[in-house]
């Protein structure tokens, strides 16, 4: 399938979708939950630090909740972890989860390997995500990504995209998120050993998820 093709599949699918959830007729269910400005800062050995958001970038955003926080490790402060949460409460008004597939390039980030796995988290079982090695430069980043909402993990936006109508049909909801992990290659790293760094910390902050993502 061309970039092209994929692009236009991307466009007629959130154009379906928005059209559908704005047609919906009843007043929707928001799920009690906490803001993500509670999340723990201090999670098993890593302790985090509030990165703000842009102006410009949450506009882009729109309507949500954000978490943009970088954690180092007690023992070793070198290199971080970059955790990333974008929680819309409510994605019927056609402002939905935007993916680091495209967001990525546009603030210069080139993919260089991408690929999907699956791994077991902590509390969550088996949990599918997006991996890429980006690149900008003579920089190297490992990001995971996956999307997350009522217990259920997809990598596929356009699973996503499935559940969002299906779960606004079967429980009148339209709340999602999308939960990105991302750290950087040091000199002589392989990405694999970046990896594990990252799954180290998402089994930290796993049993975390379900009292800011409700199910």
């Amino acid at each position: 399938m061309t970039l092209k093709t994929r692009l236009l599949l991307v466009v007629i699918l959130l154009s379906g979708t928005a059209l559908f959830l704005q047609g919906r007729a009843g007043k929707e269910v928001i799920a009690p939950r906490q803001l993500l400005a509670q999340f723990p800062q201090e999670v098993g050995s890593w302790t985090g630090r509030d990165v703000p958001i842009p102006q410009d970038a949450l506009e882009v955003l729109g309507p949500g909740d954000f978490l943009l926080r970088v954690y180092r490790n007690q023992s070793q402060p070198e290199p971080y972890v970059d955790l990333f949460i974008a929680y819309f409460p409510s994605q019927r008004a056609g402002d939905t989860i935007h993916s680091p597939k495209h967001c990525l390039p546009g603030a210069g980030w080139l993919p260089l390997e991408t690929n999907r796995i699956s791994v077991s988290l902590a509390g969550k079982g088996s949990v599918p995500m997006n991996r890429y090695v980006i690149g900008k430069g003579e920089d190297r980043q490992l990001v995971l990504y996956w999307y997350y909402a009522h217990a259920r993990a997809v990598a596929s936006e356009y699973s996503a995209k499935f559940y969002l109508v299906a779960d606004s049909i079967r429980m009148n909801r339209s709340d999602g998120a999308m939960i990105r992990l991302t750290t950087p290659l040091v000199r002589g790293e392989s990405s694999d050993q970046a990896q594990q760094r990252l799954l180290s910390f998402a089994n930290e902050v796993s049993p975390q998820i379900d009292h800011f993502i409700p199910r």
